[in-house]
């Protein structure tokens, strides 16, 4: 008969068997990728020499003075806090409307979810469609005048940008505050409404403290993916018009491959998750904080 200490080795050893699977894939996949390219952001290697020459820090140093790394910044900074901002207040409006008892939910919850399971790639190549064929035929139709060519001009291919990814991904995080809103006892709003709180009171009193998981999921998710957003502009602006939607990945892949300056493109790769992971902790930290108070 086995004792306790026997029993508790042997499964140790099999949650330590099933665990290695997947270690090693994160090991090759994510870590190894990572060491050596910090190790190539102090060199100037062109992605195909065999020699890698060190340079110290030089790398770091001209991403401070680059005028295109900077604007792919600007860019990257513009498109996630418009993100941040509008998917969070769509996404939990529309949540606030599924949860009122309105009819046919489900297929509202599919019909908003649905866009979310399509390709990035995809869906830049489906609003490049809606916005150059689609809605200027449409515009013909009726007479119109509207300016739908969003991707042709610097000054609102931010804006088309916006609309394309937040069609995507407001279904994905409404589904997360509906299930915040779900999760609210419903003796908290009996009790408000026994105070005399209206209905504004209630969702600013009760609904939002109370969805303050909700939130730091939905604000760190939504601002961390703006940040790497890469492949919605592959398929439809490809950076332009002139550079105008360049983001930081993408301004890290054109250096990287496209300029065969793979130790440049790895200093911004790296400044990159730097910038991730600082953003990430200080939300994190900040939003916790509110659901302690709440």
């Amino acid at each position: 008969m086995k004792k306790k200490g026997d029993i508790s080795k042997s499964m140790l050893r099999q949650y330590f068997l099933l665990i290695i699977p997947g270690f090693v894939i994160f090991t090759i996949g994510i870590i190894i990728p990572m060491v050596l390219a910090v190790r190539y952001s102090f060199t100037n290697w062109d992605g195909m020499a065999a020699e890698k020459t060190f340079i110290g820090f030089d790398n770091y140093i001209k991403l401070l003075k680059d005028p295109e790394v900077k604007n792919a910044w600007w860019f990257t900074i513009r498109f996630t806090i418009g993100n941040t901002i509008l998917q969070n207040i769509i996404a939990l409006l529309f949540a606030v409307a599924l949860d009122s008892g309105i009819k046919a939910q489900k297929i509202y919850r599919a019909a908003f979810f649905i866009p979310c399971l399509i390709s990035s790639v995809i869906v830049g190549f489906i609003w490049l469609r809606m916005y150059s064929n689609v809605l200027p035929a449409i515009n013909d139709m009726l007479g119109t005048s509207i300016n739908f060519l969003l991707f042709g001009e610097a000054d609102t291919v931010l804006g088309g940008l916006l609309i394309a990814n937040n069609w995507q991904w407001v279904g994905y995080w409404m589904l997360i505050y509906l299930a915040g809103l779900q999760s609210i006892p419903g003796d908290l709003y009996e009790a408000a409404k026994v105070d005399g709180a209206g209905p504004i009171k209630r969702f600013f009193n009760v609904t939002v403290p109370m969805l303050a998981p909700s939130f730091t999921i939905c604000i760190v998710g939504i601002t961390t993916g703006s940040l790497k957003v890469y492949d919605l502009l592959v398929s439809s602006t490809k950076g332009g018009p002139g550079r105008a939607s360049t983001s930081i990945i993408y301004q890290t892949y054109t250096t990287a491959i496209n300029g065969r300056q793979f130790g440049y493109g790895s200093a911004m790769s790296t400044s990159l998750v730097l910038v991730l992971l600082l953003v990430a902790v200080i939300q994190v930290r900040g939003l916790k904080k509110k659901e302690v108070q709440a």
